[in-house]
């Protein structure tokens, strides 16, 4: 009897440690959630930063900011107000989550200007997280057409220490409002936010740079009457590219025109610098009257190499002659792809001949000469490769496309031609483009 009355004490307490235990352990499975939670949180933090760091434009930006902002929280809604530079009031107002016919709801809606609860943030830059926006002190209630919202989550967005905008996020997908660890993780992107956006407009200042450097190394076209001339140059789609295209056009004696295009392998400023001597020192053997343009080219080739170690070069030269009543054109080329010929009727032929090796690659070798009548108001197009290279298509499929667009084209004034075929090239647009269109004149 005593062995029973001292054993009872420990089994009563028992239950009392089973439930111990089991309080211990859900608080443990609570605290792997959370851990978990805060894992997948940042690990979506890290991906939303990779994303908007990949945009190079600044709208792109702007708009994956907002996106992703609503996807680490759960919101329905988000937008994002750019202020003007006086920082008191947005000029711009990105949105996101907007159904069609809430955007037909609100069309007709000026933009806002920060006033209510939008203003609030523009004035008091700190994070802001509201439970009942119209309770707000702030409010100022919603535009006729908006959708309800409730809840909002508010974060400014700095660029070098200066507010640049407002991020707003509404609505929780759950139901539930905004907590401190969105708050916490909208305020994390919003500072990444600031870099991309910084970097992007450094991308943009350095795009311009490289864009105005490559046009002030390319020619203005002269007179060459009784030709007409016309050429566009269009920079890369990926920025802060120096492009190594360029074109030229010279009237030689005799009434002789010559026209040159060519693209230096590379994109940075050695890519450049070698164009504009290539240029230049073409335009001086051009005026040895006897040569044709084989003979050129090879000249050129032979004096770039004594002179500077300048990357491989494509390029196409050309004269035209007259020749009786009509004219005759004189070509050879260096690795280049082939000039189109445009007849009046608007058939188009590609002058594919015998390119020849690519300046750079080897000096000895003589450049085949190729030539052919021209009839009058005929279209002859020389362009770099950038116009029809597309990972998708082999090059014969490029030409026939850029052919076809020739021909549809064909009737346009000549400035209009050459942009028509800028726009509407069937390349991927990666690597920047030079074209140079000569007509001939009327009978």
């Amino acid at each position: 009897m005593a062995a029973e009355e001292h054993e009872y004490p420990e089994q009563a307490q028992l239950p009392d440690l089973r439930v111990r235990l089991r309080t211990e352990l859900n608080h443990i499975d609570e605290q792997l959630r959370a851990l978990l939670d805060a894992m997948d949180r940042m690990q979506g933090l890290l991906d939303a930063v990779v994303a908007i760091s990949r945009e190079v434009e600044l709208p792109a930006v702007l708009q994956r900011i907002v996106t992703t902002a609503m996807d680490l929280v759960g919101a329905r809604y988000g937008a994002l107000g750019v202020l003007n530079e006086s920082g008191e009031r947005l000029e711009e107002f990105i949105t996101a989550g907007l159904d069609p016919q809430e955007r037909e709801d609100l069309a007709g809606t000026d933009l806002p200007s920060g006033k209510g609860v939008l203003g609030h943030l523009i004035t008091h830059p700190e994070p802001l997280r509201i439970g009942d926006i119209r309770a707000h002190p702030s409010s100022a209630g919603f535009p006729p057409g908006h959708p309800c919202m409730r809840t909002l989550l508010g974060v400014a967005i700095s660029v070098r220490g200066e507010i640049y905008g407002d991020l707003y996020l509404s609505e929780r997908r759950d139901g539930q409002p905004f907590d401190v660890h969105d708050e916490n993780v909208v305020m994390a992107l919003a500072s990444a936010a600031g870099i991309a956006i910084e970097n992007v407009r450094l991308f943009e200042r350095v795009r311009v740079g490289a864009e105005q450097f490559q046009r002030l190394l390319l020619p203005t076209l002269p007179d060459l009457a009784p030709f007409s001339a016309a050429a566009v140059y269009r920079p890369a789609a990926e920025p802060s590219r120096l492009g190594g295209d360029w074109y030229d056009a010279i009237p030689l004696p005799g009434g002789v025109v010559a026209v040159v295009i060519g693209d230096v392998v590379g994109h940075d400023l050695h890519a450049a610098a070698a164009m504009a001597s290539t240029r230049n020192m073409l335009r001086a053997l051009l005026f040895d009257r006897g040569s044709p343009p084989g003979a050129v080219l090879t000249r050129l080739d032979r004096t770039l190499q004594a002179v500077t170690p300048n990357p491989v070069t494509t390029t196409a030269l050309a004269r035209i002659e007259p020749e009786g009543a009509g004219w005759r054109l004189r070509w050879s080329t260096a690795g280049h792809v082939p000039p189109l010929l445009v007849t009046p009727d608007h058939r188009v032929e590609i002058l594919a001949a015998e390119p020849g090796l690519p300046l750079g690659v080897a000096p000895e070798e003589p450049r085949p000469d190729h030539a052919r009548l021209l009839p009058p108001e005929a279209t002859l197009l020389f362009f770099t490769d950038g116009l029809i290279e597309h990972p998708a298509h082999d090059i014969d499929t490029s030409l026939s496309e850029l052919a076809e667009l020739a021909s549809e084209r064909a009737h346009l004034p000549l400035e209009d031609f050459v942009h028509a075929l800028a726009e509407q090239h069937p390349s991927d647009g990666h690597d920047d483009m030079a074209l140079l269109a000569l007509r001939t004149p009327p009978a």
